[in-house]
């Protein structure tokens, strides 16, 4: 089965309800095939403590931890700095969407970083 990797963007419309909400809930149906950066998990608790409240933020991060959790390693750094100095991505993007690629996983977004990328599934916010 193939591999989904949520970017922070697409589960902090899932948190909170947003108008793409039931697209990136598609790509979350088997949470065994999910890869979770991290750094999302920290900038989804950050955006959900500022924008909302403790119990939403602790409940985002137990349905994140049902994914397969991924720290950034070697490996995934040297990627993500590659990514940055080619299309000009911030760190933590850069960190998810090389989590993604070096997976072989479809990044799920509504960034517009990621728009014109390889192996994105991108939705533009509404």
């Amino acid at each position: 089965m193939k591999k989904n990797c949520l970017d922070s963007s697409a589960w902090i419309e899932i948190a909170h309800g947003g108008t793409n909400a039931r697209k990136f809930l598609k790509a979350i149906d088997d949470m065994s095939n999910v890869l979770v950066s991290t750094i999302t998990i920290y900038e989804v608790w950050k955006y959900t403590m500022t924008h909302a409240d403790a119990t939403r933020a602790q409940l985002m991060v137990e349905l994140l931890q049902q994914g397969v959790l991924i720290a950034p390693d070697i490996d995934i750094s040297i990627k993500a700095a590659q990514i940055s100095i080619q299309h000009k991505t911030a760190m933590a993007d850069s960190l998810i969407y090389a989590t993604a690629q070096i997976h072989q996983a479809t990044l799920w977004t509504q960034d517009s970083d990621f728009k014109a990328l390889s192996n994105v599934k991108y939705f533009q916010k509404k």
